[in-house]
């Protein structure tokens, strides 16, 4: 399951999506995510989900892909789910049980946050996939680029969440070899009571830590080794460049606010 996360890998690829600038990608991610909870009903839930599903379908790439790539998270967002629903009120109720009640209120919520998180993750996973690391620390750093102001090292930075996006699918085919190893001794994950879970993740993740040091090391000496100096001036091989696609991102977005605005319950 662990090796089905697709979330922070790059696929290289001739979509309109690949094409777009990085900055613009990454604006039109962070807006997205703003815009979706404005959200308050079935309509607005039913148009972002379409627009979703139209960029995945834009990107080239299989919704297959994508759906098995959310398997991973899914014990998460349901937990999530779960939550939402018990510690929410309103409507009918169900089931109720000291500080915990079941009511229709609730239930819609739950559905709500479910939609809410998968379409997050489909949308930033659009991102990693169709931007290049390089193309993506650049468009960080241009963001980040105001705040140079405040004497922030604003370049390291871009380069920190870069590397830490790209280690996510390194760190998750580590956990599973490490996984695979520990089944092969003998131990069974999963099973047992609370405690004994608890106690066969351990040696899952002392290993883990350790890999993912020396992994960190390898790619400290090869920078040093290739002279990286973080936010020294210094020429670009490749310079992002707006076109009249990003431009065209830029008023679907706007489109798709005004219909959200539309279709919302004040």
């Amino acid at each position: 399951m662990i090796d089905k996360l697709i979330f922070g890998r790059f696929m290289s690829g001739e979509s309109l999506i690949h094409h777009l600038d990085a900055r613009t990608k990454l604006i039109a991610g962070f807006y997205f995510i703003g815009i979706l909870f404005l959200a308050n009903n079935w309509q607005t839930y039913a148009l972002l989900t379409l627009f979703t599903f139209a960029v995945i379908a834009l990107t080239g790439i299989s919704y297959r892909f994508f759906i098995k790539g959310v398997k991973p998270l899914i014990w998460l967002i349901l937990f999530t789910v779960v939550l939402q629903m018990l510690f929410t009120s309103g409507g009918t109720i169900f089931f109720s049980w000291g500080p915990f009640a079941i009511s229709s209120f609730g239930l819609i919520n739950g559905v709500y946050v479910f939609i809410r998180f998968v379409l997050i993750i489909f949308i930033s996973t659009v991102i990693t996939l169709t931007t290049t690391p390089m193309d993506l620390t650049d468009a960080i750093a241009y963001i980040l680029r105001p705040f140079k102001v405040l004497k922030m090292p604003v370049q390291d930075i871009a380069l920190m969440i870069s590397v830490a996006l790209r280690f996510i699918p390194t760190l998750m085919e580590e956990t599973d070899k490490i996984m695979k190893a520990q089944r092969a001794r003998g131990v069974e994950f999963g099973e047992g009571n609370l405690f004994e879970q608890m106690k066969v993740v351990v040696p899952i993740f002392i290993p883990l830590f350790v890999s993912s040091f020396n992994r960190a090391e390898d790619l400290a000496d090869a920078m040093e080794a290739r002279g990286y100096q973080g936010d020294q001036k210094r020429t670009r091989f490749r310079i992002l460049h707006w076109h009249w696609c990003d431009l065209v991102a830029g008023l679907v977005l706007v489109a798709l606010t005004v219909g959200l605005v539309t279709l919302r319950i004040s």
